[in-house]
């Protein structure tokens, strides 16, 4: 996948996520959603992984790890990408 296809890809599992995740604020006990929330949050962190990996930090703090250089500002800043 290039950087692009796996950012969509990213942000179609994160809705599923998110959808998930609203739908067990009001159902909390559905086994069916409970299941569905961990393959999603499980396949959302190894595509998180993977494209950090390939591309560099998704986000600029907290879990992406700089150890040996800030790697955030090797990429073009958000308003500089065409």
């Amino acid at each position: 996948m290039n950087k692009k296809q796996f950012l969509l890809q990213l942000q179609a599992v994160n809705l599923i996520a998110v959808d998930l995740h609203l739908f067990l604020d009001t159902h909390p006990d559905n086994k069916e959603a409970l299941n569905d929330y961990e393959k999603v949050s499980k396949q959302y962190q190894s595509l998180k992984q993977q494209y950090e990996q390939q591309f560099g930090p998704l986000v600029s703090f907290g879990y992406s790890s700089s150890v040996e250089h800030y790697k955030w500002v090797d990429e073009p800043w958000p308003w500089q990408n065409k």
